[in-house]
């Protein structure tokens, strides 16, 4: 069962938080930016609201973010990996990804 999540860029905490309400963060997406590039470190997601979409509006929000601010993504959480294979339209936006065929 899915819930509303709201997820908002942290700067001054080097991280994306997914709140659900007003004031309960439910999880977060820790982060570390360099001039061309966000790492994704770590995400966790608090036990209470496991299960319910969470992690996935968070690693969803992260990398529009990230294309919206045209930078890429370096992936080092085994979450976020684990995200993208089930995503491939976020391929593009990998750091260290080979560059698409489409156009060839």
């Amino acid at each position: 069962m899915s819930i509303d999540v709201n997820v908002t860029r942290n700067p001054d905490r080097r991280r994306y938080e997914a709140s659900v309400g007003e004031t309960t963060v439910a999880g977060f997406i820790d982060y570390q930016e360099t001039s061309e590039l966000i790492v994704l470190t770590h995400t966790e997601v608090d036990p209470t609201f496991e299960g319910r979409g969470v992690g996935g509006a968070l690693a969803r929000a992260a990398l529009d973010e990230i294309r919206e601010r045209g930078l890429k993504a370096l992936v080092i959480c085994p979450y976020i990996i684990s995200w993208l294979r089930k995503h491939p339209e976020y391929h593009d936006l990998l750091y260290n990804a080979a560059p698409s065929r489409a156009s060839d």
